[in-house]
């Protein structure tokens, strides 16, 4: 497992081992130990799956209480995932990065918490997947607009986005911010 260059500190990208032929690959897609090895030593409690179709997307989302990590994978077609620092003493506070991941590089990206979490499908269909350090509970689960012209994110502008309501409507970071325990 390599891991590779994030521009915000605190996000981990890691490029697994792949062995592959005529047959297919296999890949380890998660193990402990070797994760504790690059910094990411939560315990992951619960596994999400989402599949998506071109232009979805999901996002800006996290937790506050004590927080949620995540361990994301695109296991089926491509998407663009954004992160946002939201830990206010941070001097990357409200800036973002973003990672493609796909089923081709099967790249995987460790969200610790403190930062928000959305992507877009690039390919025809998607398939997410996700560990997270704690279970969903909607008490705590909060969002901030996908387009907030504060954050800036670049998201894909050649294709039709498909938004639900509830992240469409959301606040900005700007409005919400004194809520964050980060």
């Amino acid at each position: 497992m390599r891991r590779l260059d994030t521009r915000l500190e605190g996000p981990i990208l890691l490029a697994p081992e792949v062995h592959g032929d005529e047959r297919g690959f296999f890949q380890e897609s998660y193990r402990a130990n070797v994760w504790a090895q690059h910094g990411v030593d939560d315990t992951f409690v619960q596994d999400n799956h989402s599949r998506s179709r071109q232009g979805v997307l999901r996002g800006m989302h996290f937790s506050i209480g004590e927080g949620q990590a995540k361990l994301v994978r695109c296991a089926r077609g491509r998407i663009l995932d954004v992160v946002v620092d939201l830990r206010r003493a941070s001097p990357t506070f409200g800036e973002w990065e973003s990672q493609e991941l796909d089923d081709v590089n099967i790249h995987q990206l460790y969200i610790p918490v403190g930062f928000a979490h959305g992507f877009c499908v690039l390919s025809e269909i998607a398939d997410v997947t996700y560990k997270c350090s704690t279970y969903y509970d909607a008490d705590v689960e909060r969002g901030f607009r996908y387009n907030d012209p504060d954050i800036g994110i670049e998201w894909p502008d050649y294709m039709a986005l498909f938004v639900s309501e509830r992240d469409m409507h959301a606040s900005t970071l700007h409005e919400i911010a004194g809520e964050l325990p980060f």
